[in-house]
């Protein structure tokens, strides 16, 4: 089947094509661009005029809750989100319940989300057994079952050996492995971030060195082994700056940052506001600016949603006892967008860090425009208002520090290997 998409703004992170143009789909992949793509005859016709087509969002952390957790989420109510918000691949975390610690669940996984039909998956398996940190996974049964990195989500490894031999194998054999930087005993307990905000409102409080005490650790053993080392979830200057000595050096490092720590500091946590219980803890408004700036530079080399859709009840608890987390698949791409225009920053530079960028880091070949790539895209209006509203989210987490804000950004329409998978009403 052929698809064209006619007059639209072509934005091409990769290459960085900012330019009105036609774009011809045959076979779920890119078949040609402008006059070649114009002068072919199609069986489908998609107007692009007053939109922009770009490839496709990658989102390189978004939990979908199952196995486990269907009374937060399902699998069916996540992927619509996911394509809903413009999002064609994503990678998932491995702490379900049970963990993807065995190649069976990561098989199901990957099953169940191929025959709904919408974006791509691809899970992060367990770096160690039920993510208990003590013995390791069997990283090449699980890489073969489909995990493109492993990782400990947001559960503490404490066991340094145990890292250290974790890194050591992965870097035999390739295998990336993704990890928070957090020292559990200083962060332990909690909540907020350690500053005056949480001193005022008595929450327990987690200091930004928790950050960097543990990342100096991961850098060095990155150093030691050689392993392809991502960092998640950074929140602090300091961290930037490190990475930022790191990437220097040359060491085989990249890291993310969530979307909510590039708009959100400590200061919007009010008066105890439960959907801004994240983990890490929203930081001071310097370290949201050095943020900002990594990204700018090119030191934080993506930006997530951290999408992690709580149950309502676990959000009316007192701040201290609430889960953490927040739904952030449909709110990625028009967040996306507000940073880069506050940073005055092009669009094609802003979207590479959920496209291009984002790919390199999950090693997959979408998000770029050219001939021979896959036909994963997102066809958004910028300027259309996006109210964020619980009837809005697909999502079945309605979790958000963002609920009642007006953004700007719409998806119009989100295709997956050329098939039309999502158009707004």
């Amino acid at each position: 089947m052929r698809v064209l998409i006619k007059g639209a703004r072509i934005v091409d992170p990769g290459s960085g094509r900012d330019a009105a143009g036609d774009l011809l789909i045959e076979d779920g992949r890119i078949a040609a661009l402008d006059a070649s793509a114009t002068s072919a005859s199609a069986d489908q016709t998609l107007a692009g005029a007053g939109l922009v087509l770009a490839p496709g969002l990658i989102d390189i952390s978004a939990r979908l809750r199952e196995p486990g957790y269907e009374f937060k989420a399902t699998l069916e109510s996540e992927m619509d989100a996911a394509v809903a918000g413009g999002v064609t691949s994503l990678a998932c975390p491995p702490d379900t319940d049970p963990p993807l610690d065995e190649p069976g669940l990561v098989d199901m996984l990957r099953r169940r989300a191929k025959s709904l039909e919408r974006a791509r998956v691809y899970p992060i398996g367990a770096l160690t057994v039920k993510l208990a940190g003590e013995r390791l996974t069997e990283m090449a049964e699980l890489d073969e079952s489909g995990c493109v990195a492993f990782s400990q989500a947001n559960v503490p490894l404490t066991d340094t050996q145990v890292l250290w031999r974790a890194m050591q194998y992965a870097a035999t054999f390739g295998f990336p492995v993704w990890l928070r930087a957090e020292d559990h005993s200083l962060a332990r307990g909690g909540v907020a971030h350690d500053g005056d905000i949480a001193t005022r409102l008595g929450l327990p409080a987690i200091p930004a060195f928790a950050e960097t005490i543990a990342l100096s650790t991961l850098l060095e053993l990155a150093r030691a082994t050689g392993v392809r080392l991502h960092v998640c979830r950074i929140s602090t200057a300091g961290a930037v700056e490190l990475l930022r000595r790191a990437k220097a050096e040359g060491l085989p490092v990249s890291c993310d940052v969530a979307i909510h720590h590039v708009h959100l500091s400590d200061m919007d946590l009010g008066y105890f506001d439960a959907h801004c219980h994240l983990v890490p803890p929203l930081r001071s408004p310097r370290d949201r600016d050095a943020l900002r700036a990594g990204l700018a530079d090119g030191t934080v080399d993506c930006i997530c949603s951290d999408h992690t859709p709580v149950d309502e009840d676990e959000k009316l608890m007192p701040f201290s006892e609430s889960s953490p987390g927040a739904t952030g698949l449909e709110l990625l791409l028009p967040l996306t967008l507000k940073w880069a225009a506050e940073a005055k920053l092009p669009l094609a530079r802003a979207l590479a860090k959920v496209t291009s960028d984002a790919a390199r880091v999950l090693g997959v070949k979408s998000g770029r425009l050219e001939v021979g790539a896959p036909a994963d895209l997102v066809l958004f209006d910028p300027q259309a208002p996006f109210q964020v509203t619980p009837a809005a989210l697909k999502s079945q987490g309605k979790n958000t520090p963002f609920m009642g804000y007006e953004l700007s950004g719409r998806t119009r329409s989100t295709l997956v290997a050329g098939h039309v998978v999502y158009r707004s009403e």
